[in-house]
């Protein structure tokens, strides 16, 4: 006679969301992943985020197909009451398979190799225009340079967090190394574990990093209520400070993104030095910042005096800042929520948390695949050579199904974005609520 299946229900599964109590659904079966949490590949906010809940999606999105025999070990032998599948979903799988059919998600093409060309061509050219010139203009020129150096090395990141932009794994290790740390002084240890949070609990305001940038932004008057931060384990307070830099953030907008490389290279070295926070190969991340830390200063010392070395840096820095705009461009306008990020709800948050750029196809090399962001984040294991292909069908999917495809061109995705921080911006000014007074906010506002 068969055993008659065990079921619990949604209210049991959702108290199971705690460090070292985690479970999930996927598919409707029941899985203990509280000690696995400690050496999932992608690190474990992403488990605790969703914890508690149906995640199929979720796993579909990020998992490929050789993930699922790894299930059982954790499978508690119980399954979800009253499991069921919304249409949008069924159509979301559904897509999942055929893309995984037509081989999208192995096919890289010949991009990877070209962009790894432009990157050593370009460190090449500006290390040259430095040693071998005497031209403030060719100074100028290769701190340009190094800026697109790093924006292209930038995308190699942010892609082989994903996947495998090379076949082999150690060579796929090696490439992240090489034009992560090494190259543009920024861990990747400390960007996946970002992007991966980002990903997962997208436009959250408690739970995605990527929109929490205050005292300097906030996108949304929803946080001036002073939110906790569940990625940084802390509260994002809105006092007099914060709210003398947020009122003014649609000026500062563009000026802070010049300078935004400066917090990227804090948190690589805050998560490295943490003692508290898991870090893979952290001796190998540590390695290669430090070989950052020896070329770029050892470069910028070889310019002839401090003008120029000043020059050289800002230059840099600024022209990598149109990488950061990109990055914020996508989701600063779109819609925000407060509170944990729902599983199965997966293509109703990513669509309406997320904003693609129009561009030509000859351009796509300067979006690095940002452009395609609702595709992207659909399906975060497609390369980005494949994300312009696939765009018809996923328009197609929301258009079905009703969710938001939001499409615009990159002057007007500025054009959105200044606008969410202006609006932001006059409510802060707004002192019908008022807030903790310093002397900041005393010394800006007394006159006479």
């Amino acid at each position: 006679m068969a055993e008659s299946k065990k079921y619990i229900s949604q209210e049991d599964l959702s108290r199971h969301n705690k460090p070292g109590d985690l479970w999930i659904s996927i598919l409707g079966k029941i899985y203990n992943v509280s000690d696995w949490a400690n050496y999932h590949p992608g690190g474990e906010l992403p488990l605790l985020n969703l914890a508690g809940q149906d995640v199929t999606d979720a796993f579909v999105a990020y998992h490929p197909g050789s993930a699922w025999q790894h299930l059982d070990q954790f499978f508690t032998g119980s399954y979800l009451e009253g499991y069921s599948v919304s249409e949008v979903s069924k159509d979301y799988r559904k897509l999942v398979n055929e893309f995984t059919k037509m081989g999208l998600f192995e096919n890289r093409g010949l991009g990877v190799h070209f962009s790894l060309f432009l990157v050593a061509m370009l460190f090449s050219l500006s290390v040259y225009g430095v040693l071998y010139s005497d031209s403030t203009w060719v100074h100028l020129g290769s701190g340009g340079l190094m800026g697109f150096l790093w924006i292209q090395s930038g995308w190699h990141g942010h892609d082989s967090g994903h996947y495998q932009i090379i076949r082999s794994k150690r060579l796929n290790r090696f490439v992240q190394i090489l034009t992560g740390n090494c190259l543009a002084g920024i861990s990747i240890a400390w960007w996946k574990r970002n992007h991966n949070a980002h990903h997962i609990a997208c436009n959250s305001l408690e739970f995605d990093p990527d929109l929490q940038h205050m005292p300097f932004f906030a996108v949304s008057s929803k946080l001036f209520n002073s939110l906790t931060s569940y990625f940084y384990d802390r509260k994002m307070n809105f006092d007099a400070f914060t709210r003398t830099l947020v009122s003014f953030q649609h000026w500062t907008f563009y000026p802070v993104m010049c300078l935004a490389r400066l917090n990227l290279f804090a948190q690589s070295f805050l998560l490295l030095s943490s003692k508290r926070l898991r870090v893979n190969n952290r001796v190998q991340e540590i390695l290669g910042l430090l070989v950052f830390w020896i070329w770029y200063p050892l470069l910028v010392s070889c310019l002839p005096n401090w003008g120029e070395r000043v020059m050289f840096v800002v230059t840099s820095f600024s022209v990598t800042g149109i990488q950061h705009v990109q990055f914020c461009l996508n989701h600063f306008s779109s819609s925000v929520y407060v509170g944990t990020p729902i599983g199965n709800d997966w293509c109703e948050n990513q669509t309406n948390g997320s904003l693609d750029i129009e561009c030509p196809s000859w351009m796509d090399w300067f979006h690095g695949g940002l452009q395609f962001q609702i595709e992207h984040h659909l399906f975060p294991r497609l390369p980005r050579g494949n994300l312009r292909k696939v765009a018809p069908l996923v328009k197609e999917l929301c258009k079905m199904h009703k969710l938001p495809y939001k499409s615009v061109s990159f002057l007007k995705a500025n054009e959105l974005t200044i606008g969410t921080l202006r609006t932001a911006a006059l409510q802060a000014r707004d002192l019908a609520s008022p807030v903790p007074k310093n002397l900041v906010w005393e010394a800006v506002h007394t006159y006479g």
